[in-house]
């Protein structure tokens, strides 16, 4: 009896550890999983879809690593060398990712330079593209080889489990697999709570070093097991020197690398909970202001040169419509830079709605700014400092139904959220998100909203016209204007009222003064080419889950930059 109590001990230690070691690692597992997606996205530009083609990529190739993981004759000797290279990819892959990617972006502008060749004859083509489209793929081999190898885990360690208690076990399989589903369920709340907060190396390394610490663990227990010890021992030893190394310099070689991207100086780099943000700096010449570039997730957002051209255009036709503009709803706009324009007209009250706390304090006056916090402050005129102004940090989709539910009614809307280029952001340009707009808006106001460019993205365009019309407003039209950053952009206008919308902006009873804007221009900017609306009834309305703008955004730029066919 105590001989069977002794062994029951011992299989029961075996099993905490094994089932210990597998939790962990699925946690490991899919963080990699989320961390490379979420880089990827952040570096290559089509965030939503880079995401979406990683995490299936990696999945698909974990099934091909379980397959694999039976041609391994020693399942504890193969186990302990594969943490300890799953390790060592997890700790430099981020370094190669940008490194790669920054690189083949910057050649041809080095050869030009070089040898002295005019911008508009930059080398693009031949050994130059190729280079630039093995490295945009770069983030996907390491999503394939690191799903390989995580593949791989599972099958090892449900044969170790099996080959500890000497015989066929009938629940192996799901002890193995609950304990892989709780280890995961374990990594995405670490991932959301704690990785996300963190830059992007100093996750991938703390990750690799959990997964290291598995690896020694099981290495420490199953020596006996284990062939060459000692070179594991070195090779756990050289992966946590280089992990050490890369926690202490990999946030400033991968910062220069993704720096490398932008034409102009990165003068600041930081992350929030939500987003990834860049400011640039030119400098023209002695004599006149630097230029700044605002970027988000690797997109530009404004540039200080031109800003007012597009803020104009969203702007002043909600406010010169509007019968008496005093209350002012603004949804997005996290800059600041709308409220400026907004604040011109002398409203009584503004409600900003902006999920992003840390976007809007990059751009609310403090005690200490660095100089280009300085500037963007000075840029927004120190709007978030205005009385009147009530910022609320939240989800639009969901804010809005405070504002139902206390009876608020407003003379303007104006809508300044990003491109609908992600599915969370479809449903901010949906039916249901435009029909209680319209039961905030008082009768005789307007509401405006950001409608990606007609040129770049034409179907969805008009698909946000279509769909604002739907949702309970009178009149709808949407006009558009040049922007030198941007190119051909758009936007559209509703109200409640029977009367036209160009009609009362060519007969306004307003007179305004703006330093580019004028009444004509105003006017003009309704004109579209001949035949653009052609095709108006073939496009779908955005019904709330149906991602109908999203798909087609997503579809037009992708086959804007050659990466997408029909």
């Amino acid at each position: 009896m105590r001989l069977m109590e002794i062994s029951r001990r011992r299989t029961f230690v075996h099993d905490v550890i094994l089932i210990g070691i597998m939790a962990v690692l699925a946690a490991c597992g899919l963080i990699y999983e989320y961390l490379l997606a979420h880089y990827a996205g952040r570096i290559l530009g089509v965030v939503e879809s880079t995401i979406y083609i990683m995490i299936g990529l990696m999945i698909v190739s974990m099934g091909l690593g379980s397959f694999a993981a039976k041609s391994l004759k020693d399942p504890f000797t193969s186990f302990a060398w594969l943490e300890s290279v799953i390790a060592l990819f997890g700790v430099t892959c981020i370094l190669i990712i940008a490194t790669s990617v920054s690189l083949s972006a910057i050649l041809p502008q080095v050869i030009a330079e070089t040898f002295n060749l005019p911008p508009d004859l930059m080398p693009k083509g031949g050994a130059l593209a190729t280079l630039h489209k093995v490295s945009f793929y770069t983030p996907y081999v390491f999503g394939t080889l690191m799903g390989f190898l995580i593949g791989m885990e599972i099958p090892l360690i449900a044969r170790i489990r099996e080959s500890v208690y000497g015989e066929h076990l009938e629940h192996n399989a799901g002890t193995i697999y609950g304990a892989d589903y709780l280890g995961a369920g374990v990594g995405a709340a670490v991932w959301v709570l704690v990785m996300l907060s963190l830059d992007v190396t100093k996750a991938a390394v703390l990750t690799a070093s959990a997964n290291l610490l598995a690896g020694l663990l099981f290495l420490f227990r199953y020596r006996l097991r284990i062939k060459g010890v000692r070179s594991l021992l070195l090779m756990h030893g050289c992966v946590f020197f280089v992990a050490a190394i890369v926690y202490q310099f990999g946030n400033d070689w991968s910062t220069r690398m993704s720096n490398m991207l932008f034409q102009d100086e990165v003068v600041y780099t930081g992350s929030s909970h939500y987003q990834h943000f860049t400011i640039t700096e030119r400098h023209l010449s002695q004599r006149s202001k630097p230029v700044y570039g605002f970027y988000i997730n690797g997109r530009l957002q404004f540039s200080s040169q031109d800003e007012h051209i597009y803020h104009a255009m969203l702007v002043y036709p909600g406010m010169l419509l509007a019968a008496d503009p005093k209350s002012v709803l603004i949804i997005g706009g996290g800059d600041g830079l709308a409220l400026r324009d907004v604040l011109g007209f002398e409203p009584d009250r503004v409600t900003l709605i902006d999920l992003d706390a840390e976007l809007v304090q990059l751009f609310t006056d403090s005690a200490e700014m660095p100089h280009y916090q300085q500037a963007l402050v000075a840029l927004n005129k120190g709007s978030f400092s205005d009385s009147r102004v009530e910022v609320i940090n939240g989800d639009a989709f969901v804010e809005i139904d405070s504002l139902l539910q206390a009876g608020d009614l407003f003379d303007v809307i104006i809508v300044d959220l990003p491109d609908p280029s992600h599915p969370d952001l479809d449903r901010l340009y949906s039916d249901n998100f435009y029909t209680r707009l319209s039961k905030l808006l008082s009768f005789n106001g307007a509401m405006v909203v950001q409608s990606t460019s007609p040129y770049h993205a034409k179907d969805a365009f008009i698909s946000i016209g279509k769909t604002i019309k739907t949702a309970g407003f009178t009149e709808v039209a949407q006009y558009r204007q040049n922007i030198p950053s941007f190119g051909e952009w758009g936007w559209t206008i509703a109200t409640q009222q029977p009367i036209g919308i160009r009609q009362k902006i060519t007969h306004l009873e307003k007179p305004f003064k703006h330093q580019w804007l004028t009444q004509d221009l105003l006017i003009a900017a309704f004109e579209f080419p001949a035949n653009f609306f052609k095709s108006k009834d073939k496009i779908e309305i955005n019904r709330l889950g149906t991602h109908r703008v999203y798909r087609y955004h997503d579809q037009a730029w992708r086959k804007d930059l050659g990466i997408y066919r029909d």
